[in-house]
């Protein structure tokens, strides 16, 4: 079986093991205090050109959004994300365990914006009975969407105005950052999909970008080549103050965590991340141009590592006797028969020849 499931399914990146080995029997501080956190700090700095960030290590993506919500928010106050927002519906109801309510707005994209956040607080603060509600305290936003669409840095900018009308933080979910970095990148170059995404060469943010203007980001390794771990970036002063007193609190800080930065070190030293990254990126370009080209249409127009085709029943039966992927929803008919999306997922590891075979078997259908 080759499995086009998700981005996470195979271990680390070989440079990542080949360090981990050669610095075993190293002893350093624990807590992220050594020397190679600090290090892999520093190189994330100069990527963002955010040299003034605070740069701390975290193990998974749902302790790292369960960290930050709950440091930046009041007991009164909820956070505002896309209806398919991973803290909403892959989550289990983790932000909500800790008293504090997920505010939901409509998307068809998976994205949301600026007017929207606008709109929302507004009725909010213009409600006499406001005080009776939860009130809007941050924004939550995934860059890739759950349905693998990019923001371009127009609509960062808008939710950036409208967080600083509100007075409340703007925080990107970057599990898989790297592979919506390539897409823009992509994009830029005037390659792949800038066309059929609808977005001209040069809209997405690169990551100084997203540093500029988010207050808080996290850069994805788990689906990105690591074998585990989230670099969380602090931008705004104003949450800074005691941070790693929220990450122990939460069980998030890793007594071994040179593990972490080892990672993340190895990573951002010499542009590996970004080469991995734009390897997947190729990878689902490759399967989505197959679809393209067999006339198939998409639920989401993703430029990313996330493909999502619609089939029939019968033909994704047949590509279920080689393929793993998972059924995402249910869509109507194709050819008068009935039909569901389904997502194709590739990741830094990827091999080339698999997805030859999948593209052959596509074009067969």
């Amino acid at each position: 079986m080759i499995r086009f499931e998700c981005d996470y399914g195979e271990g680390a990146h070989p440079r990542i093991l080949e360090r981990l080995s050669m610095t075993n029997d190293e002893q350093t501080p624990g807590y992220g205090e050594d020397a190679h956190c600090g290090r892999a700090a520093e190189l994330i700095r100069r990527s963002c050109a955010a040299e003034n960030a605070d740069v701390h290590f975290l193990v998974g993506g749902t302790q790292t959004n369960l960290t930050v919500i709950g440091a930046l928010l009041r007991s009164h106050q909820g956070v505002i994300t896309a209806a398919s927002g991973h803290i909403e519906e892959h989550e289990t109801g983790a932000i909500e365990a800790v008293g504090h309510k997920v505010l939901t707005l409509d998307s068809a994209d998976g994205k949301i914006t600026g007017d929207q956040v606008d709109a929302l607080c507004r009725s909010h603060h213009s409600d006499p009975n406001h005080e009776h509600r939860v009130q809007p305290g941050m924004v939550y936003i995934s860059h890739p969407s759950e349905n693998g669409t990019i923001y371009t840095k127009t609509e960062l900018e808008a939710l950036r105005g409208a967080c600083d009308k509100w007075d409340i933080p703007l925080y990107m979910d970057g599990a898989r950052m790297g592979y919506g970095l390539a897409a823009a990148k992509n994009q830029s170059a005037g390659g792949g999909r800038e066309a059929a995404a609808g977005h001209g060469p040069g809209e997405g943010p690169a990551l100084p970008d997203i540093a500029a203007l988010c207050d808080l980001f996290y850069i994805g390794g788990t689906k990105v080549g690591a074998l585990f771990g989230e670099a969380l970036a602090i931008t705004n002063e104003k949450y800074k103050k005691d941070f790693r007193y929220h990450i122990k609190q939460r069980g998030a800080m890793l007594a071994k965590g040179r593990i972490l930065g080892i990672q993340f070190e190895t990573l951002f030293e010499d542009g590996l991340y970004m080469e991995i990254s734009g390897h997947a990126v190729r990878m689902a370009d490759l399967i989505r141009d197959a679809f393209i080209k067999k006339g198939y249409e998409f639920l989401y127009d993703s430029p990313t590592n996330q493909v999502f085709p619609i089939l029939t029943e019968e033909e994704i039966r047949i590509l279920n006797e080689k393929y793993a992927f998972f059924e995402w929803e249910a869509a109507g008919e194709r050819n008068g028969k009935r039909a569901a999306a389904v997502r194709l997922c590739t990741s830094w590891a990827t091999r080339e020849e698999h997805v030859g075979q999948l593209t052959e078997d596509i074009r067969r259908l």
